[in-house]
């Protein structure tokens, strides 16, 4: 037998990965560290912004822009999401990538141009910084977009969160958007601003919600389950997360897109573990039992939806994974193709 057929014992084998391993790696550092660029004369400064915060699409004959009020940071997961083990969610967030120390939302609000109307839904955190100073960037997002406050004709509120109605007014309580009609469920209207939850635990919730809808309360309508908000947009109740939850099914042509709030707050923990419950919620039972039916409908029907929290923009598809489902991303498409001719 030759010496290169003899086999290696094991520890012998170890030492010699990991020398190699060290090599590489301090290669690696030494190139690194002679190659570093001068930026002091670099051919031009490090960019301090990135792409504009917003994203089109259509829906049928309608056009739909995802504009974002900014990341919103939960902090430490384990206190949000309940039902799961501290190493379960982290084993899951590492498994897909995601840091495990900090939880991090987008924001992601979507405005429809139907023709005869320009349909905003949901606004964002507005002046609050109860979750960090990255929110309340929805005006930027909008001129961004080229999109006018006061074109909007209708804000649409799948429910009455901080995180939600936040942006209608400016910090002295300005209107925002003047010429716009608020639509809401009656009942998530009625508890988010009573006056008498100002003293509780909702007390900043509460104020929030006061704050930024009774400046328009001559101009609140109350949606109703199952029937058009606008033309093109009915109402679905998936209450749980909020007593009047809502999500809105938009139809144009053959097309059908869902708007579904905070049925879900993630793409991984509250979908491919859809049972599990979550800190915010109002009735976490019910939560659940309106996630599963929306999830059921979404990936029955193959129906394109966004979530508001997911990782911007936020829209894809749903497929049923074992005992949960997974979130598929829609491709982005910044150069429209072409349909090929038959």
């Amino acid at each position: 037998m030759s010496d290169i057929d003899k086999p290696v014992e094991k520890s012998a084998l170890n030492s010699v990965c990991a020398s190699r391993r060290s090599m590489l790696l301090g290669g690696a550092a030494l190139s690194l560290g002679a190659g570093l660029p001068d930026f002091a004369h670099a051919r031009m400064p490090m960019a301090a912004t990135n792409t504009p915060y917003f994203y089109r699409f259509p829906i049928g004959k309608f056009q739909a822009t995802i504009v974002s009020d900014g990341p919103l940071a939960l902090g430490e997961p384990s206190g949000a999401f309940k039902g799961l083990s501290k190493d379960e969610i982290q084993k899951s967030l590492s498994d897909n990538f995601l840091a495990t120390d900090n939880i991090v939302l987008e924001q992601n609000v979507l405005v429809l141009n139907t023709g005869p109307r320009l349909v905003l839904f949901d606004t964002g955190m507005g002046t609050a910084k109860d979750f960090g100073t990255t929110t309340g960037r929805l005006l930027r997002s909008l001129a961004q977009a080229g999109i006018e406050p006061s074109r909007i004709d209708d804000v649409i509120f799948t429910h009455a969160h901080i995180d939600h109605i936040g942006g209608v007014v400016g910090p002295r309580g300005q209107r925002l958007f003047p010429n716009a009609t608020l639509h809401i469920a009656k009942s998530d209207y009625d508890f988010w601003t009573d006056e008498s939850k100002l003293t509780g635990d909702l007390k900043a919730f509460v104020k929030h919600a006061r704050f930024n809808l009774l400046p328009y309360k001559n101009r609140i309508k109350f949606v109703e389950d199952g029937k058009d908000v606008v033309p093109g947009v009915q109402a679905m109740a998936a209450p749980g997360h909020t007593v009047g939850h809502t999500i809105y099914v938009i139809k144009s042509e053959n097309a059908s897109f869902v708007f579904i709030g905070d049925t879900t707050h993630h793409q991984v923990l509250l979908t491919e573990k859809p049972r599990t419950e979550f800190a915010y919620d109002t009735d976490p039972k019910q939560a659940v039992q309106s996630r599963l039916k929306v999830f059921d409908m979404l990936a029955k029907d193959k129906l394109q939806f966004v979530a508001y929290h997911f990782p911007w923009p936020g829209v894809g598809h749903l497929a049923k994974q074992g005992d949960g489902f997974r979130f598929y991303a829609e491709p982005m498409t910044i150069v429209p193709i072409p349909a090929k001719k038959a």
